[in-house]
């Protein structure tokens, strides 16, 4: 087992593939601790409180009506409810992907982001179908087949927020590079190679959908696997700067500090 999972709740699903509950009537994990998921996991938020927000490998984010996050396998999540409601589907890996085939979504999940009116309509109409039969018969085809085309509806959300299908397409190959290499490749022409694009070409593409560049989703790839590793796991400073790649620890240090402001030791005693 990896040591950073030594620490951290993992929640599985049990003898099910699939489970559909309600934020407000019970849903198939307790949210109130800080744990990963060792399946996908759909949380629709149609209704929120002021203020409502969650933390997804650390990064707050506040709530609004209508939004949906989807949590990929091994994602860092935390939430206290304070009486939101809405649905949760968790999803085994197997059937998440016959279901969904948008790449970066397999790897890293999604954000919350929002349902338009419309889509909210078809979404409350497609959940209402597949709660039914979840309570029913149960029949797992149907299930995969309702929930194939809520994940098409709410997958073309995140599409319109892209500037181009091609570019979008890259973008995810992109991410799943950059999860595959992101300890031995760090260079952008390595990823730009594969992509099939000049460097500079994927960076422009980077920076118009991202705000970013090619190195920087590799920076923060390396500071999000280094402040997991430092927030749960039980390896020292020196043995997680070596996982990660680095020469030494020093230069480990100097980096995480550009990268956050803090020293690994300081944001490791600020965990604990």
């Amino acid at each position: 087992m990896n040591p950073s999972e030594k620490n951290i709740p993992v929640h599985h699903l049990t003898s099910e593939q699939f489970q559909l509950m309600t934020l407000d009537t019970g849903h198939p994990e307790n949210f109130n601790d800080v744990h990963r998921h060792n399946f996908f996991e759909i949380i629709w938020f149609s209704h929120v409180r002021e203020n409502s927000s969650l933390e997804l490998d650390f990064e707050s984010h506040f709530l609004k009506n209508n939004q949906i996050c989807i949590i990929a396998p091994g994602q860092v999540f935390n939430m206290k409810l304070r009486g939101e409601k809405g649905y949760v589907l968790a999803v085994s890996r197997e059937i998440f992907k016959e279901v969904c085939d948008i790449e970066t979504i397999l790897t890293v999940g999604s954000c919350p982001f929002s349902l338009d009116p419309q889509s909210a309509e078809t979404c409350n109409t497609i959940i209402s179908l597949m709660e039914e039969e979840y309570k029913g018969a149960s029949r797992i085809e149907l299930l995969k087949a309702y929930l194939k085309a809520f994940c098409l509806i709410i997958t073309e959300q995140i599409g319109k927020q892209d500037p181009s299908i091609n570019d979008r397409q890259r973008i995810q190959k992109l991410v799943s590079l950059i999860e595959e290499h992101y300890i031995i490749q760090r260079e952008t022409r390595f990823y730009a190679d594969q992509i099939k694009v000049s460097a500079h070409h994927l960076n422009d593409i980077v920076r118009l959908s991202r705000g970013t560049t090619v190195k920087k989703m590799i920076a923060q790839r390396l500071i999000l696997e280094a402040k997991r590793e430092l927030s749960f796991g039980a390896l020292t400073i020196k043995e997680i700067a070596f996982k990660l790649g680095f020469s030494d620890a020093s230069y480990f240090s100097r980096f995480f500090k550009k990268q956050t402001g803090r020293n690994p030791e300081g944001f490791k005693e600020g965990k604990t």
